[in-house]
């Protein structure tokens, strides 16, 4: 496995980050001023080569990595797309991902546009085509009494949602250690900076799983089994879609997680039931 910091964290939080929140003043119920803090939240405008993607809404922390790992979650860049330079200009918000040589999408999504008019409306169904069952998806267990101990770990992490509130967090861990550590005002922003991580420094990770404070969607389901990340574990709750592609791929989700309890909705078989029942002797 990747040595660790004496943390144990590969990346997490920087609550005091350079334009991540913004004080403003405000009145509470009794008309008194008070002052809080607010996330900043600012556009980012994707470019892959000379093709403009997508523009998100973003904090302005690793922008790089989350156009890393936007493209590659869209399956936009592959494996063997050769990465020669990633340019973010904080000025305009624009961060141009460049390649080797001009990526399959881009051939693809030529044509489509010539052909048919459909451009970005056709990447669901070729997501959809290439998915699969992770290759480690049935050699992991987790114990339940390890979920308990991370989730503690990152509760009390120093973060941007314990300082301004408003936003996600999705933390890749293994057994009872967080060790990617993402927020962004929205939980697809949050977990594509951690594909883009993944794919720049391609940590060893064994049996990896992922916690996330948003609720889980077909989308996020997806995107976690093209990351090869077979057990997803949410604060929140779960959609039926979501439910019924993590049964069909044999992804096991847990939702309603929070202090030492949380529900399995799908392959329970690969946890550990650990736990003290509720009530007894620990």
């Amino acid at each position: 496995m990747t040595s660790l910091p004496a943390d144990g964290f590969l990346v997490k939080p920087d609550p005091d980050g350079i334009d991540t929140t913004e004080h403003i003043v405000g009145l509470d119920q009794l008309g008194e001023v008070q002052t809080q803090c607010v996330i900043e939240e600012h556009p980012l405008t994707i470019f892959l080569n000379n093709r403009e993607i997508v523009t998100l809404m973003t904090i302005r922390d690793y922008p790089e990595m989350l156009s890393v790992g936007y493209l590659v979650n869209q399956q936009m860049l592959k494996d063997c797309d050769i990465i020669t330079d990633i340019e973010y200009d904080a000025e305009i918000d624009v961060c141009v991902v460049r390649t080797h040589q001009t990526t399959a999408y881009e051939h693809r999504l030529k044509r489509k546009v010539l052909t048919s008019g459909c451009g970005m409306g056709t990447l669901f169904g070729d997501i959809m085509d290439t998915l699969s069952v992770p290759d480690q998806i049935n050699a992991q267990t987790l114990a339940a009494s390890a979920i308990i101990r991370a989730l503690k770990i990152i509760k009390d992490t120093p973060s941007l949602y314990q300082k301004a509130g408003s936003i996600h967090a999705c933390v890749v861990c293994h057994a009872d250690q967080p060790l990617i550590y993402m927020e962004d005002v929205g939980r697809h922003n949050a977990l594509d900076k951690i594909a883009g991580y993944i794919h720049l420094h391609k940590p060893d990770i064994p049996a990896p799983y992922l916690y996330t404070t948003g609720r889980l969607t077909s989308e996020m389901v997806i995107k976690s089994l093209s990351m090869n990340i077979p057990v997803v574990i949410s604060r929140s709750g779960a959609t039926h879609w979501a439910i019924k592609l993590a049964k069909q791929y044999g992804q096991t989700l847990i939702t309603r997680a929070r202090g030492k309890r949380f529900q399995v909705l799908s392959c329970p078989e690969r946890l550990i039931f650990d736990l003290p029942a509720q009530g007894s002797a620990s």
